[in-house]
């Protein structure tokens, strides 16, 4: 009855048309003080001991380096890198967009940022070229949606803090799932520019390969720091965070000048504006999963799924339809925050690994992300290429069919997810 009462209220709160956060804290507290006997004093005390774990720390420093890369001419190193090596495949420009949205995920941690990077840089050099609008949008705001599965990723950080699993764990599992995705939407991108005849460019010389990837050393190098750091025990994801911000800095600074000294208390103030919206979302969906904690609402479906007799490949199918339907209304961090205290611990008892169950959730974040009514990557796209909402909803189809081909592949078989973490000893 409580758990009834509990998610009727948030939807009729988010109905309102009410920020997603401010739904969350309501209902928590609605319920609370109307229903339970539980003192102020203890919701008091679960806000700020919910947002004083350590992982944290690593949100704000990994949006804060992803700021720096994007003003600071990375993209565009990272493109010309890209397409001098498969520029010379069919529809290279849109190839070189996927494999320059992949490297760019990998230093910035970020969906958005990497659609906003790459598209405003490509996308009008596509159009120059000769490549329709459509084919260009649906290319970007598809493989834009990479900057939260190949790892350094705000949204596993999230799932870890919610489950408590391990971030460097996440981290790793989502190198092999990120490099397999990327590869389902160039094989997309090549086959509908061959299908086509969209253009191709002049194959590049080793030696220009060379000089684009020498010119773009400095911006992949943080690829190597981070993960290297990670893996070798240097130091932890939220260390690995707080390296990659100071790191951008020095390089979008000192070593490209593309941004000035001037320019860097805008990139901060931006940076502090994001990192405290995602940190009010968290700490009003600590306190949401307190509540679910305090009523054993969690516990209690566990055990009537398990009651069911719906199995581990029943629950994934109900899972990824749930996580697939509450893409269409939430953005990624929000439905992270809520679903993952509700649908973890049944993953659990029904035997299904946390790391794999994390990727899982995450590769449905990329889905809704991509398709209408919030997509962000769609209204991100809208921006900088001007073209409609729905518009860019039927540019994105083929790319999003191959994300859910993708989806299924991955949740089936876990081994993509665990190979490379279980290989180096994190799980």
């Amino acid at each position: 009855m409580s758990a009834a009462i509990i998610f009727v209220l948030l939807l009729v709160l988010m109905l309102t048309g009410m920020p997603i956060s401010i739904s969350l804290g309501l209902t928590v507290l609605t319920f609370l003080f109307t229903m339970t006997q539980v003192p102020i004093e203890s919701v008091a005390l679960k806000l700020f001991t919910g947002i004083e774990k350590f992982e944290i720390m690593a949100i704000p420093f990994f949006i804060l380096a992803g700021n720096f890369l994007t003003h600071g001419g990375v993209a565009r190193r990272m493109i010309n890198f890209a397409t001098s090596m498969v520029g010379h495949w069919h529809g290279g420009l849109g190839l070189g967009g996927v494999m320059a949205c992949a490297l760019f995920a990998a230093v910035s941690g970020s969906s958005p940022a990497t659609v906003v990077a790459i598209g405003a840089i490509l996308l009008p050099a596509m159009v120059k070229q000769g490549f329709p609008n459509k084919f260009g949008a649906g290319v970007i705001a598809t493989s834009g949606a990479l900057g939260i599965l190949i790892p350094p990723s705000i949204v596993m950080v999230m799932y870890s803090v919610s489950t408590n699993t391990s971030v460097g764990a996440l981290f790793m599992a989502g190198v092999v799932p990120g490099i397999l995705l990327a590869a389902f939407l160039g094989f997309t991108t090549w086959n509908r520019a061959r299908k086509f005849g969209y253009p191709r460019q002049p194959r590049a010389s080793w030696v220009q390969r060379a000089k684009a990837f020498k010119d773009s050393a400095w911006g992949l190098f943080l690829i190597v720091v981070v993960m290297g750091g990670i893996y070798t025990g240097i130091f932890t994801p939220t260390e690995a965070a707080a390296m990659s911000a100071v790191y951008a800095f020095f390089v979008a600074v000192f070593v490209y000048r593309d941004l000035s000294m001037k320019d860097v208390p805008k990139v901060l103030l931006n940076s502090a504006n994001m990192s405290a919206m995602l940190l009010y979302i968290i700490t009003n969906a600590v306190l949401f999963s307190f509540l679910l904690t305090h009523e054993n609402i969690p516990q209690q479906m566990a055990d009537f799924m398990i009651g069911t007799g719906v199995g581990m490949i029943g629950f994934l199918i109900m899972a990824n339809i749930l996580m697939l339907i509450a893409g269409n209304f939430m953005e990624p961090s929000s439905i992270v925050l809520i679903l993952a205290p509700i649908l973890f611990p049944i993953a659990v008892k029904l035997g299904i690994d946390p790391v794999h169950f994390g990727i899982i959730m995450v590769v449905n974040m990329e889905v809704g992300m991509c398709h209408p009514p919030v997509g962000l990557n769609l209204y991100v796209a809208s921006g900088i290429t001007k073209m409609g909402i729905t518009e860019l909803t039927v540019a994105v189809w083929p790319w999003l069919l191959s994300m859910l081909v993708f989806l299924v592949l991955v949740t089936y078989v876990p081994v993509i997810s665990l190979w490379l973490p279980r290989t180096l000893g994190m799980m």
